[in-house]
């Protein structure tokens, strides 16, 4: 059964099964389209935008925003995922929690870390990927197919563990994985693989909502599909921003 890489969307959202007392899979008018996907993204990316430019202005007054955001949009983003939902306030709340995160981890690099300009770096490297995997996609010269899943899924829920062990150890005071962390070739090496793996996660979603337009899937799920990009589209932001961060170090 075909599955995307990104847990925001799973095999049942684009299921009629799942919506059978719903009364608007029939209607022509009502039905999911690619150009409904990107409307609503991009309006969600404005949100995004809108939230962490006014908490960059803001800083370092407004630095609980950051925990704030973090813990926030994480929350949502589970409530999102788990209930389905495909509210527009919550998933719109979503890219506003993101946004302040975002804004003061921006911030914290430019300022605090000297690093000025990796900002908005880091945002045009992240639309040139985004643009440059859907050429690839529509070019077909990546076939979402079963190994390629398999293979990403694994890479993810290796990069899950990694990170996972690397925070618990450094609550207990030991430094786990440091070589990742650091500005060396190691380190480096692994922020391009892990921006690699979120690049194709960006592939999987684009196949994963073509085929929801084909199975005539309706045009609230719009909405669950734009949350879906958003949280890969973040993950690759807070990638590039951390490998541009290790390139200024390593120099």
């Amino acid at each position: 059964m075909y599955r995307s890489g990104n847990p925001a969307l799973s095999d049942a959202t684009f299921d009629k099964s799942s919506y059978e007392e719903a009364n608007w899979w029939d209607e022509e008018s009502n039905l999911m389209t690619i150009e409904g996907v990107a409307e609503k993204t991009g309006l969600l990316l404005l949100i995004t935008a809108t939230t962490a430019i006014m908490t960059a202005f803001s800083m370092p007054e407004a630095s609980p925003l950051i925990l704030i955001g973090f813990v926030g949009g994480f929350v949502v983003a589970l409530i999102v995922i788990f209930s389905g939902s495909m509210n527009p306030l919550l998933i719109g709340s979503y890219a506003a929690l993101e946004g302040m995160f975002l804004g003061g981890i921006t911030w914290f690099f430019e300022v605090a870390l000297d690093m000025p300009g990796i900002g908005i770096l880091a945002a045009l490297l992240t639309f040139l990927i985004l643009g440059s995997m859907i050429a690839i996609y529509r070019a077909g010269l990546i076939a979402w197919d079963r190994n390629t899943q398999i293979a990403v899924s694994s890479a993810l829920v290796a990069i899950v563990l990694i990170y996972l062990v690397s925070i618990i150890g450094s609550f207990s005071g030991w430094y786990a994985i440091p070589y990742i962390h650091g500005a060396g070739p190691i380190g480096i090496g692994f922020s391009l693989f892990v921006i690699g793996i979120a690049a194709l996660c960006l592939v999987a979603d684009f196949d994963f909502i073509e085929k929801g337009v084909e199975r005539g899937a309706p045009k609230q799920l719009e909405w669950r599909a734009a949350f879906g990009l958003m949280v890969t589209l973040i993950w690759l932001y807070l990638e590039i921003l951390k490998l541009l961060a290790k390139i200024a170090a390593s120099r």
